[in-house]
């Protein structure tokens, strides 16, 4: 019996040219891209190349500009993949318009304009402003930690990278010293590779170098800082305001500056005592001082404050040889050198703001993440008051709660301690309490049926899109070193992912894309 199959004829020839708006459908995201591009200003990018010198022509910029957006939008960021993309995905081939960029071109150009790439943020974010998708009642803030291109067993100490800088440069001299006997080598001025390469090394040695001695001068300047009011509570027997550092030598100093205020708080008690019951004044006796209960507590508490300073010598300050931007973060599965990357996103999980930070912490990124989402509406024309940003309780902190700027409500708990906390102590009504603490007051109004329902919307906002960020297109580590180059990426990022919502929304409403 003869079986009948639909199969194609690798042999049959085309006899007519075919065109390329026939390989993708009138609704592929690759179209989208091609016009959304045509709608930006990319004036910057064709300043750098002109095309009214010698030599071959570039590439034009809008269309290398188009192939990232796709390429970041569908999770290809290797420009070797990229490249090999060109010559076998439809979708690419469309946007190059059948020619193939090499994957050295693909990176330069992304080298060359990440100042560009960045700018054209506002461009994407007015597109989608254009179609309705930014709006700001609920503003969300939130860091991920995104890896550098760097390794965490890259960091070292100062004494470290001063002996190799030295072992660099002496190498550089013996082999000058054996260049000069054999005239000719290397074919003239060139360098050789090995020497170029050292001087990429030497380069990002004295970066990281230039890092730590930064940072140890500004170690002096916050401990002269921090010394300064141990001083004065030592001299007028004030308590030490704020949390006691983590730091066991910084422990060590505050122990002892609290244990002489203790003193001189017992010292003033018992001259007080002795002038009312009328006996000699003069001097205290010291071992009166020094058997006053909080004398003794300070005494223990300094104690055990020396003993753990002792046990912990001083940690030398390090950086990372090969990012000395990047820096060594926390996170939920462990340790990472890289950054922080911090995202301002609305209720349409459209990012409104992308900033790459080197704190760990995020309590330091909530007053320049509300200005920096105030500055990316401002640049789209975009005046409506922030109705309210939301915050988790890594943001928390008085200074932070007593901002100036719109509403806020930020986790003073993490998410689990909040939720338990609300059915331990019940809900609230009403406004916070006169003469409530800003913690107290943020916890009131948290507990309140409109408050907890508002802060709820922050994890099904901000948290998908890190969510899609990390898992459906990996963006787990950063490609390039150094922040300006970071920060490119991420804006980059963020941008692909802006234009995947506008597409969908397009899709759905049939919008065209349009700039106001």
């Amino acid at each position: 019996m003869a079986y009948h199959y639909v199969g194609g004829d690798r042999d049959q020839l085309f006899l007519l040219p075919t065109s390329m708006r026939d390989w993708l459908d009138e609704g592929h995201l690759a179209w989208f891209v091609i016009d959304v591009v045509a709608k930006v200003d990319t004036s910057a990018f064709h300043a750098r190349h002109p095309n009214d010198g010698p030599g071959r022509p570039a590439y034009n910029p809008d269309m290398m500009l188009a192939l990232l957006f796709y390429a970041y939008g569908t999770g290809a960021r290797s420009s070797r993949r990229i490249e090999a993309a060109c010559r076998t995905d439809a979708a690419y081939r469309v946007i190059c318009g059948n020619v193939s960029p090499d994957h050295a071109t693909i990176a330069r150009f992304h080298v060359d304009h990440e100042a560009a790439i960045a700018a054209v943020f506002a461009d994407v974010l007015r597109l989608c402003a254009a179609a309705g998708l930014v709006s700001v009642g609920t503003i969300a803030i939130d860091g991920t930690k995104i890896g550098a291109d760097a390794a965490l067993d890259a960091n070292r100490g100062a004494e470290w990278i001063r002996a190799e800088v030295e072992r660099i440069l002496a190498e550089a001299a013996a082999a000058d010293a054996a260049e000069d006997t054999q005239g000719g080598l290397f074919g003239g001025d060139d360098l050789p590779a090995a020497l170029s390469t050292r001087t990429g090394r030497l380069a990002r040695l004295d970066a990281a170098l230039a890092r730590i001695e930064a940072e140890d001068a500004a170690a002096r300047v916050e401990g002269s800082e921090r010394a300064e009011p141990a001083r004065v509570a030592a001299l007028t027997g004030r308590k030490l305001r704020g949390r006691k550092p983590k730091d066991p030598h910084a422990a060590l100093a505050r122990a002892e500056a609290e244990e002489t205020a203790a003193r001189v708080r017992a010292e003033r008690l018992a001259a007080k005592r002795a002038g009312r019951t009328g006996t000699s004044g003069g001097d205290v006796a010291p071992e009166g001082v020094d058997a006053d209960p909080s004398v003794l507590r300070a005494v223990a508490a300094t104690a055990a404050a020396r003993a753990a300073a002792d046990a912990a010598p001083p940690a030398p300050t390090n950086a990372n040889i090969t990012d000395a931007d990047s820096r060594i973060m926390k996170t939920a599965t462990g340790w990472v050198q890289g950054y922080n990357a911090q995202a301002a996103v609305n209720e349409n999980q459209i990012v409104v703001a992308a900033v790459v930070a080197q704190d760990a912490n995020d309590v330091q990124q909530y007053q320049p993440m509300v200005a920096a989402t105030r500055t990316a509406l401002d640049a789209v024309g975009i005046t409506d008051t922030i109705g309210c940003v939301l915050a988790d309780a890594g943001y928390w902190s008085d200074d932070n709660a007593n901002a100036e700027g719109p509403d806020k409500l930020i986790a003073t708990l993490k998410d689990h301690k909040q939720r338990r906390a609300a059915r331990d102590l019940g809900t609230t009504t009403g406004p916070p309490p006169e003469g409530a603490s800003a913690l107290d007051a943020m916890e009131h109004r948290l507990r309140t049926a409109e408050g907890g329902a508002l802060y709820a919307q922050r994890s099904h906002t901000v948290e998908p899109v890190f969510g899609d960020h990390k898992e459906n297109r990996g963006y787990r580590r950063f490609r390039r070193r150094g922040l300006p180059a970071a920060q490119s990426e991420w804006a980059l990022i963020n941008m692909s992912h802006n234009l995947a919502k506008l597409f969908r929304h397009h899709a759905d409403n049939g919008i065209v894309p349009a700039v106001t």
